[in-house]
């Protein structure tokens, strides 16, 4: 797992093989980027279930102003930080869960990626609570990697992509 473009290109992560976690493939994160690349630049970005913080740190090497990462595993919070030790940027890391933090947060964001696990159900709760504290900024965006699932929002869908058995869908405020 690295950084596939932008000034910490070929940066390699850890956390490839975190239990738990499912990283997002090189070329599902290339298509992803090649998407949203116009809403990057100096954007504020939350990556909710980070895992390894591999797409918000995707954000900061393409021009992403600052990043917020939250997961609720200690341990990808270690390799969170153990990832981002080269870097020199806005990168916030916070050990908490996704509710709590949603709940608690008083900062909007432009980009917000939405990658919980598959089979707990959180994705919609996750987009009810950032509809309902209107934590998007105005032409901001919702990136939502799942499988299986309906989701439910009042966001407008703008782009949708299948990638096997993963579903990429972008949803704007």
């Amino acid at each position: 797992m690295r950084i596939i473009s932008g000034k910490y290109k070929g940066k390699k992560l850890n956390g490839f093989d975190m239990p738990g976690t499912r990283p997002t493939m090189d070329r599902v994160k290339e298509s992803l980027y090649g998407i949203i690349q116009g809403y990057v630049n100096d954007s504020v970005v939350l990556d909710l279930f980070a895992g390894s913080g591999s797409l918000g740190l995707e954000a900061i090497s393409n021009g992403a102003k600052r990043v917020v990462l939250v997961d609720n595993s200690k341990q990808a919070v270690d390799i969170i930080k153990e990832n981002i030790k080269s870097f020199n940027d806005d990168i916030e890391v916070i050990n908490t869960d996704y509710k709590k933090y949603l709940k608690e947060v008083d900062e909007k964001f432009d980009i917000i990626f939405l990658d919980p696990p598959y089979r707990a159900g959180l994705m919609n709760k996750a987009l009810k609570i950032i509809e309902e504290r209107k934590l998007l900024n105005e032409g901001g965006i919702v990136v939502c990697e799942f499988e299986n699932i309906k989701i439910e929002t009042n966001l407008e869908l703008i782009r949708e992509k299948k990638y096997g058995p993963k579903m990429v869908s972008i949803y704007k405020a």
